[in-house]
């Protein structure tokens, strides 16, 4: 276990994280027990964004330790490990190559704040397999400079869900492609697939799919954000990270009727294109009451009918998309 809060964290010593690999070929880690990141003095940090007593939110953020971080490392394996609590990400990759996680059980309060169960972020070459979280945060997210992910039998929930992004923050370029979502079940989750992007960034998101995922009670089952802001008053602006080529297919379940099953935002100068739905069908988890979708300068098509019938996708490419040769290169 780690020192227990930031008042016993050791003085001189980096708050950012606590167990690091880093530059290593080749490693395997894999055992029993509980890993115990004895997170909650660092969530009630004032400078930490969480809940409070009466629905009340302190600002944020702050450092806060990553339990196990894994740098410019290559040939992992992380196998059968439990782990709880952590101060804020539970594993993150950061540059790396070659990474196979399988098996792990990552468990954290609902509302702890952060507590993302596996980030990983310009890495390549990624198999999450088998695998439960449930936590405060997204299950999995998928940052900048990440291609070649596949992502199968996950159960999440509840948390925020499986996310590409946040990307193109602080007008940063940013690019993810060839990423894989299947056979798995997110449940009493805020999101179920979700890509979210900042105003003002560029690059591309590209080759996304997402298949025979099973949803329960789901806030926002199949959303794509190009407006992402942790604020009010975000500005609006013209460049944005172009989202295309994403395939959702058999994804079925239910959804928490606050809010559309399907919810696609995109930018007002950057449309998305090439939405591909087949096989959806999403019912109220309470009542009878369907919603409708939303769409918002998204572009694609319907390979068969879904449930609830989506009208508002747009056919073709923008001229604004055709017009521009640059669009989308990374």
């Amino acid at each position: 276990m780690p020192p227990d809060g930031p008042d016993a964290w050791p003085e001189n010593t980096s708050k950012r994280q606590w167990l690091v690999f880093y530059r290593i070929n080749g490693l395997s880690l894999q055992g029993g027990g509980l890993i115990d990141g004895r997170g909650q003095k660092w969530w009630d940090l004032p400078c930490k964004p969480h809940k409070g007593k009466n629905t009340t939110t302190l600002p944020g953020p702050c450092d806060s330790p990553i339990a196990l971080r894994f740098f410019m490392s290559s040939n992992l394996t992380v196998k059968g490990l439990k782990i709880k609590d952590s101060p804020q990400f539970h594993f993150r990759f950061d540059g790396c190559q070659n990474v196979h996680v399988e098996s792990l059980h990552i468990t954290a309060p609902a509302l702890s704040p952060n507590t993302d169960g596996i980030h990983i972020e310009n890495t390549n070459g990624v198999e999450i397999y088998n695998s439960v979280i449930s936590n405060g945060d997204d299950c999995i997210s998928i940052g900048s400079g990440c291609y070649d992910v596949d992502i199968k039998n996950l159960t999440c929930g509840p948390g925020h869900g499986i996310s590409i992004g946040s990307l193109g923050n602080h007008n940063s370029r940013a690019c993810v492609s060839n990423v894989t979502v299947r056979d798995s079940v997110i449940k009493l989750s805020q999101n179920g697939v979700r890509i979210k992007t900042w105003q003002g960034g560029s690059g591309a998101v590209a080759g996304i799919t997402f298949s025979n995922i099973h949803m329960e009670a789901v806030r926002n089952p199949i959303i794509i954000n190009q407006f992402y802001c942790l604020k009010k008053g975000c500005k609006n602006q013209t460049s944005a990270v172009y989202v295309s080529d994403i395939l959702y297919e058999s994804i079925k379940g239910t959804y928490d009727i606050r809010s559309p099953p399907m919810h696609f935002a995109c930018s007002d100068s950057v449309p998305c294109t090439n939405i591909t739905l087949s096989d959806i069908e999403l019912l109220p988890a309470q009542g009878d009451i369907v919603l409708d979708p939303f769409c918002w300068n998204a572009y694609g098509d319907l390979e068969t009918l879904t449930i609830p019938p989506v009208s508002c996708l747009m056919k073709g490419i923008p001229r604004s998309i055709l017009d521009n040769k640059d669009m989308g290169y990374c």
